[in-house]
């Protein structure tokens, strides 16, 4: 694991205050710069919902919501709302969980048994249309064992499930569909101003200690140049860097760069369609890209080449030889022998079809934006013509992200199982599938790992996109708090989950 911390020197800041006029001001009065109780950050992306049931924090570590279970730093899950680790019955059919007494909503209301019974129920129920119901395939019903002890049933014997028990918890009054139902975490909402910030307050009902941070404002800024600007004006006590930029960032004044490992991949999606629906060009386009060199011209060298979604942060399934060697020679064979041959402009055609297509990228997402101009100036090598664009037409490729370092299952069934939640590609592929279905249901710990692997070794020969990296998150926090401490994040991170304020509700003032 990885998380360094850069020293910080003086810059003015004037030029940038009058770059960033007819920006949003964000509330903060009482700024930690005053009083150290309250904190502005900048987020990239404005969640649509703050519902657990409609996919908000799949992964927990909410500021507003607790699941029965929760990871430690070292990705280990530990009790949160239950007061043990679930407890497995013999035929592992089914797994009990006891829950804290005591233990009140934002709204007052009291946590027992029918709010999680509610929650995984609205979560399997078709009607309610949760994006998290196909991960959650092995639960066939949860049921109140008395006022504080639930049993969730599955249907066949599944050692991840509470792996699924990250999940934040809300009352069984709230409705499926509420933006934003109360929690039990450390914070409530207290403001949702939409498109411009989010405020969060302390929770009067909450069980544990009050965090010395009383009042978080998340100021929703898309564009990166925006949000560093901001930064660098003093509007932010925190905010994502894109890697190209970090060096600049850790010149800001009172300001300490972090940053985190992560299994958040990014990959250029390759869609069904002549060019990029071709197994010969998925696969040449494989083995034509220098990743290392991409990592270092896009990324600032911040990041690990991948392969496969399968994240280094979960070792025992990873299979060392489901890699792609970097071989343009290799990948101009594989189109000559498919028929896509070199035209006199220097690019490939086959059967009336020109080998070109764009890769899309966030408008305003810096990172992404050189990860798709690296990778099309590339594919020239081989007589490909790509153009990176930004926001990209329907259909076409795109710089996409994902990954999840818990549980193989989430990080890598999601994706390249037919139907799979993550699957934007439509991917489908019967050995993938077989092998993926043997590691789901597998209940020996090296069955599991063999079966994942054999899926990788699959893949590789049929890949569904061009998995390019493992990104290092960095980050650029104002110093005026310590507490913060490493962990391994999935690809969903930022202010309301994840991030270097994973933990701010333990944060003390420096």
């Amino acid at each position: 694991m990885r998380r360094l911390l850069l020293p910080v020197c003086l810059l003015a800041a004037a030029a940038v205050v009058a770059a960033c006029t007819g920006d949003p001001a964000p509330s903060r009065p009482g700024s930690t710069v005053d009083d150290n109780t309250t904190i502005t950050v900048a987020d990239s992306s404005e969640p649509a919902s703050l519902n657990p049931v409609q996919g908000f924090a799949p992964y927990g570590s909410s500021r507003m919501y607790d699941g029965l279970l929760t990871y430690n730093a070292g990705r280990v899950l530990k009790p949160l709302l239950a007061t043990g680790m679930p407890q497995p019955s013999a035929d592992g059919k089914s797994w009990t969980v006891k829950l804290h007494e005591r233990v009140l909503f934002a709204d007052g209301s009291p946590l027992t048994a029918a709010d999680v019974v509610a929650e995984y129920n609205a979560v399997l129920d078709p009607a309610v249309k949760s994006p998290l119901r196909p991960d959650f395939d092995m639960l066939a019903g949860v049921v109140a064992v008395d006022e504080l002890t639930v049993r969730f049933d599955l249907s066949f014997p599944s050692p991840s499930f509470p792996t699924r028990l990250v999940l934040g918890i809300i009352p069984h009054t709230a409705a499926p569909t509420d933006p934003q139902p109360p929690g039990t975490g450390a914070y409530t909402v207290a403001g949702w101003d939409k498109g411009k910030q989010l405020v969060l307050g302390l929770n009067k009902h909450y069980y544990g200690l009050p965090p010395k941070i009383v009042k978080m404002t998340v100021v929703f800024v898309p564009d990166d140049t925006s949000r560093i600007a901001r930064m660098k004006a003093g509007d932010f006590d925190g905010i994502e860097v894109p890697q190209q930029q970090a060096v600049a960032v850790a010149k800001f004044d009172n300001v300490r760069m972090v940053t985190e490992d992560s299994a958040d991949y990014r990959a250029v999606s390759l869609p069904p369609g002549p060019v990029t629906g071709d197994r010969a060009v998925r696969l040449a386009l494989n083995f034509a890209i220098d990743r290392r060199d991409l990592i270092g011209t896009a990324l600032g060298g911040k990041g690990t080449p991948a392969y496969t979604p399968m994240p280094d942060s979960l070792p025992e399934f990873v299979d060392p030889q489901a890699t792609y060697r970097f071989d343009r020679a290799a990948a101009g064979r594989i189109l000559d022998q498919a028929g896509w041959a070199v035209g006199p402009d220097g690019i490939r055609s086959h059967a009336g079809v020109r080998a070109a297509f764009t890769v899309g990228y966030p408008a305003g997402d810096l990172d992404r934006k050189a990860l798709a101009q690296a990778f099309a100036t590339q594919l020239k090598a081989i007589g490909l013509d790509v153009a990176a664009v930004a926001g990209g037409s329907a259909g076409s490729a795109q710089i996409i992200s994902g990954g999840n370092p818990f549980d193989p299952d989430l990080a890598v069934r999601s994706v390249l199982h037919t139907g799979g939640s993550a699957n934007t590609t439509a991917y489908s592929d019967p050995a993938v599938d077989s092998a993926l279905d043997t590691a789901h249901k597998a209940t020996d710990p090296a069955a599991r790992a063999t079966a994942f692997r054999a899926a990788q070794r699959a893949y590789i020969g049929d890949p569904a996109m061009v998995t390019l990296a493992f990104i290092t998150h960095t980050y650029a926090v104002h110093d005026n708090w310590s507490g913060s401490v490493a962990i391994t994040e999935p690809a969903i991170h930022g202010p309301l989950t994840w991030g270097p304020w994973w933990n701010v509700e333990t944060w003390t003032i420096r």
